[in-house]
């Protein structure tokens, strides 16, 4: 089997496949990637461990923070509990969730759910809300204070220049 023959497959297996997890197979959210395929995972009890990524998916499809996969435990791993069975995407959340086997700790902000504050819509019905605008996951959130003494410590050398030339 050529490459791409085998990425087409699998490509097709991740997208199309509507899985429920086993007995021993668990939902969790990624956390982040840590190399070597490996990445670190969160439980619906809070628990934090990593896990593998199998060959057939690497190379072939990529997961990001925040993401959900179903994760199938190994029995030999210390550091590596588990191998990651099936990666989950918006309508196989659905699914599971249509199914009632998605677990209530990890709680999915759903489309309909959100709705615009009425202070933050323009008169021509544009928001200014930054709220709506994409995040990325992959970097971690920080937040900027934006200062206002500089203006003063501008204007406080161009009148010690001033001052110079008289």
């Amino acid at each position: 089997m050529s490459k791409t023959t085998k990425r087409k497959h699998v490509t097709k297996e991740v997208l199309d496949g509507y899985v429920l997890p086993a007995e021993n197979q668990k939902i969790v959210k990624v956390l982040g990637g840590k190399g070597n395929n490996l990445h670190e995972v969160e439980t619906a009890e809070g628990e934090k461990y990593l896990v593998s990524m199998p060959t057939k998916f690497r190379k072939n499809v990529w997961i990001k923070r925040g993401d959900y996969v179903l994760i199938q435990p190994i029995q030999e791993g210390e550091k590596v509990k588990a191998e990651i069975f099936a990666i989950l995407y918006d309508s196989q959340i659905k699914y599971i969730q249509s199914q009632e086997k998605w677990p209530k700790e990890f709680v999915l902000p759903s489309a309909t759910d959100v709705n615009p504050d009425i202070s933050s819509i323009d008169t021509d019905g544009s928001s200014q809300s930054d709220d709506d605008l994409f995040v990325n996951t992959n970097r971690p959130q920080c937040v900027y204070e934006s200062t206002d003494h500089s203006d003063s410590d501008d204007s406080s050398s161009a009148q010690r220049k001033d001052k110079d030339y008289e």
